[in-house]
């Protein structure tokens, strides 16, 4: 394989990339970075998403499918001197690949067009680490879709995006919509939205035992500190607590998450759920 064709930080390609860092930089050029071999390949197999795959000679050799792909695809392929990457990187060890790829971003109203029957709302929560770990578990539990309020952080933050590790690419995510407008829309598309929040007058388990949880569902997710503030959980259908069984204080968001998403994905696949009943 030929040697490094980038071997300069300075390079208008190198430069270009490094600026997408920067939310203002990415807003204008619709375009983020991904970052490692999960990423990069999740964003290969995707049409018209990565545009431009910079790799160190010895990355593009362990990942020679990954490269292969990318050029079947169309996108630029760079072989980047490790400094550069570095450059370019956002994290302290660079696994030697970084793509740049299209902004993904779904309408709401395609979202709700769809007719989901799970979704993840991120209100207020402002920790890319947080609201990428929250999108993956969301697509492992089978949601169909996650929606970022407009008083979340930015989607494409690269801390989010390697939090998802590569979900970002699998699921609809609608962003930028006002907590208000994301209730109102699913209700009305036969969606129950409820609010998680450690202070819910309603015991997940307690709705699990009454058989509530089955139907199409949104889950609610706030703020890491400060959870939900009272004008939001008002505009749910409910607001619901994750039983604490042992001695721990309260549970991270992301587990959180996790607990709420799993426990409608199983109630939804039991008899007489929504996916049993349309899918059995």
């Amino acid at each position: 394989m030929p040697g490094p064709e980038l071997i300069s930080p300075r390079s208008p390609r190198v430069s270009a990339a490094r600026r997408l860092a920067k939310r203002n930089f990415r807003g204008k050029e619709r375009l983020f970075l991904a970052e490692g071999p999960q990423a990069v390949r999740e964003a290969a197999g995707q049409p018209d998403t990565l545009v431009e795959l910079f790799a160190t000679v010895e990355a593009a050799e362990r990942y020679a499918d990954i490269i292969g792909r990318a050029r079947e695809i169309g996108a630029r392929v760079h072989l980047a001197a490790e400094q550069v990457i570095a450059d370019i990187s956002t994290t302290v060890t660079p696994q030697g690949l970084v793509g740049v790829c299209r902004f993904l971003d779904t309408p709401f109203e395609e979202v709700l067009a769809a007719r989901p029957k799970l979704v993840a709302v991120l209100a207020h929560v402002r920790d890319p680490g947080n609201a990428g770990t929250v999108l993956r578990c969301a697509d492992a539990a089978g949601a169909e879709a996650v929606v970022l309020t407009d008083a979340s952080v930015d989607l494409y933050n690269p801390k989010a995006v390697r939090a998802s590790v590569g979900s970002l690419f699998h699921l609809p995510v609608a962003v930028g919509v006002p907590v208000e407008r994301a209730v109102a829309g699913l209700r009305e598309s036969g969606v129950r939205v409820l609010a998680a929040d450690g202070a819910g007058d309603r015991d997940l388990d307690d709705e699990l035992d009454k058989g509530t949880m089955g139907g199409p569902t949104a889950w609610v997710f706030g703020n890491e500190a400060w959870g939900l503030p009272e004008e939001t959980r008002a505009l749910t259908d409910a607001v619901v607590r994750v039983p604490i069984h042992g001695q721990a204080e309260s549970l991270n968001l992301a587990t959180a998450a996790a607990v709420c998403l799993y426990a409608s994905a199983r109630a939804q696949r039991a008899p007489g759920g929504c996916r049993s009943v349309t899918e059995g």
